[in-house]
């Protein structure tokens, strides 16, 4: 499974419903087919990417291929994620930007918090 391969099938609305659908029970791609207006060639496409994504799993039985959600493939995607970024990295900038942030603040507070000055006549 590569984030990728996982994006890419995510991206399409009728793949999310196939996932939504299989979020409930196994089904076969014919009973996944009848559900949607398109050709069973069509619905056999997406379930190969929701399948080469690892998404879901396809076992034969008889003449029939049951299509089942693989569990925690999303959880193992964003793991993978959080892998390839910088510890830090995004944190660190916010945070000199907050305490920027802060200190203009504070100053600004200051200047509006002082005492005028009484000229001398």
């Amino acid at each position: 499974m590569t984030i990728d391969k996982v994006f890419e099938a995510l991206a399409s609305t009728p793949r999310r419903r196939i996932l939504a659908y299989l979020s409930k029970t196994s089904l076969s791609a014919g009973d996944i087919s009848d559900r949607f207006e398109m050709s069973k060639p069509a619905v056999s496409k997406h379930l190969k990417i929701l399948e080469n994504a690892g998404l879901v799993s396809s076992v034969r039985q008889g003449q029939f291929i049951i299509y089942s959600l693989v569990a925690n493939p999303l959880t193992q995607t964003i793991d993978a994620i959080t892998a390839l970024c910088p510890q830090g990295g995004p944190i660190r900038k916010e945070s000199a930007a907050l305490a920027k942030a802060k200190k203009d603040k504070a100053s600004t507070e200051a200047g509006a918090n002082a005492e005028p000055a009484h000229e001398a006549k």
